[in-house]
């Protein structure tokens, strides 16, 4: 099952891009709840009129990354915020990120790429607490990684723990790679949240949503802002053969 990360943040705009984050963060939820998806929270700040300055949450389900993997990139918003007086249209944005989450596969070494020392296993003072050499250091030659074990009484068990320290290092390595590269991966999906690097407009005033990539736009903004994202990814599905 795949699962994903999504990122939004009130961008331009003050509170109102902040009420508008909290706009999408319900569109995607809800859209992910008609999917028969499973949504969490991973972190949120609100702000006191019920918006969001940030907000993160995870989403569970079959093909999940393919269906949002478009929604990435500056949302702007065209309506009369709650907070206006006077009546007049604001432009403000939000800015969405889709981040899959990188797979949790087996850390498979080669035999030939690890150094094995056997030692005799020492106590306080650096003293050998027995004279047999039960203490094991495995190296990943490779990346030069080593784990070190000498607390069983026996060589092989001491190996075997050592490779699962390793693995579990080498594994390590391998996610910090994984979200660095993710993080930079987000930089350029949201760029700087200005109103100009927009990918969608959603116009109130006139029920109007339109994809600017796409060149297209359809006009039942409620009804797509309340979860029902199916015309505009059918619409991407056809653009891009998905």
């Amino acid at each position: 099952m795949e699962s994903v990360i999504i990122e939004i943040r009130a961008g331009a705009g003050g509170e109102e891009a902040a009420l508008f984050a909290a706009d999408l963060f319900r569109m995607y939820t809800r859209f992910a709840e008609k999917q028969g998806w499973k949504t969490s929270l991973i972190d949120a700040h609100k702000t006191e009129l019920g918006g969001f300055k940030e907000v993160i949450f995870e989403i569970r389900g079959e093909s999940c990354y393919k269906y949002l993997k478009q929604e990435s990139g500056v949302h702007r918003v065209q309506r009369i915020p709650i907070t206006e007086k006077s009546g007049r249209i604001h432009t403000s944005t939000a800015t969405v990120a889709i981040l899959p989450q990188p797979d949790e596969v087996e850390i498979k070494i080669n035999p030939s790429e690890l150094k094995v020392e056997v030692m005799r296993a020492s106590g306080a003072g650096g003293q050998y607490v027995n004279r047999r050499e039960s203490a094991v250091r495995i190296t990943h030659i490779p990346t030069g990684i080593s784990a070190y074990s000498q607390e069983q009484r026996t060589q092989q068990q001491n190996r075997e723990i050592a490779l699962r320290v390793l693995k579990a290092r080498l594994w390590e390595k391998k996610r910090n790679e994984e979200l660095q590269k993710l993080s930079e991966e987000r930089k350029e999906q949201i760029g700087s949240g200005m109103r100009a690097e927009k990918i969608r407009t959603y116009n109130f005033p006139q029920n109007r949503i339109t994809d600017h990539r796409l060149g297209k736009s359809w006009y039942n903004l409620e009804k797509i802002i309340n979860g029902d994202l199916n015309p505009i990814i059918k619409a991407f599905k056809k653009s891009c053969n998905m």
